[in-house]
């Protein structure tokens, strides 16, 4: 009996856990709702801003704003995008497991990191690596001031030549079951990519081509950054249901094994104790 016990105990633990996941699936799944309306409806302007500041730095002269200048990136600073809390799948391992891949593909550079969330904090703290900044707690409530804090400080070491490119890692929110890890170049701007029968048309620039540049490119920046912010966020969130939800019918099954083992040892137990009464009956007689 001793032996069932331990089975209802454990039985028992299941499905406890399984109500702990079924309650992180619907949290998820509520926080992926709102997550998603946020990227829906910033994920266009950020991308048409990208598209002009693109074509804009097609049509000027790169030497007009450091940002615009590509140098041979000798230093890069990578800013790596992953979750402060865990229990997403492989969304933080996915998000890692490609910075040091994008690292290990380019060893003539000196990468230095940035690192926002407590995951990717907690990974390369414990590696030979150089940890040049660490955000933490800023995803829970992504909001643009906390963009402009990152990004006024990429900008600042970037014109100070303390670095010679800025690349993301982050998860772009594709669906619920899909997120796309990606690296993409922040400084300096890419130009438009055209053919060979696209000829760029000139800007009028009022008031000047120096002072627009002058504000929309560190907006730029900072709008490129809170996009990712909340790329990463509805991923993040997509993978946690996911997550709960494979836990949650793992739980099940485990839960009905568990039960199918306990009916059968109870009912051994029980054919134990009846072949012992006849037995000792048949002993009397």
């Amino acid at each position: 009996m001793a032996n069932l016990r331990d089975i209802q105990r454990r039985i028992n633990s299941v499905k406890n856990t399984e109500q702990i996941t079924k309650a992180m699936k619907m949290v998820a799944a509520s926080r992926l709702r709102r997550a998603q309306e946020a990227i829906l409806s910033s994920r266009p302007y950020a991308h048409k801003m990208l598209e002009v500041l693109s074509s804009l730095s097609l049509r000027t002269n790169p030497q007009a704003h450091p940002m615009l200048v590509t140098r041979e990136p000798k230093k890069v600073d990578l800013l790596i995008v992953t979750s402060d809390r865990g229990l997403c799948g492989a969304f933080n391992s996915n998000i890692i497991r490609m910075a040091e891949s994008f690292m290990a593909e380019h060893p003539d550079r000196e990468f230095s990191l940035h690192l926002v969330g407590r995951k990717a904090s907690d990974y390369f703290k414990r590696r030979d690596v150089n940890i040049r900044k660490i955000s933490l707690n800023i995803l829970a409530e992504a909001s643009m001031p906390h963009a402009s804090a990152v990004g006024g400080d990429l900008v600042e070491h970037y014109l100070n030549e303390e670095f010679d490119q800025v690349c993301m890692v982050y998860n772009e929110f594709k669906s619920a079951i899909q997120q796309t890890v990606i690296v993409e170049q922040l400084l300096p701007i890419k130009p438009m990519d055209i053919n060979e029968d696209y000829f760029p048309v000139e800007y009028i620039f009022e008031p000047s081509e120096d002072a627009i540049l002058e504000v929309l490119l560190p907006r730029h920046i900072n709008v490129q950054i809170f996009r990712v912010f909340l790329e990463s966020v509805a991923s993040e969130h997509g993978a946690r249901m996911t997550a709960m939800e494979s836990a949650s019918k793992n739980a099940g099954e485990m839960i009905d094994k568990l039960t199918l083992i306990y009916n059968r040892t109870r009912q051994a137990a029980i054919t134990t104790e009846l072949i012992e009464v006849v037995s000792g009956a048949e002993a009397l007689k």
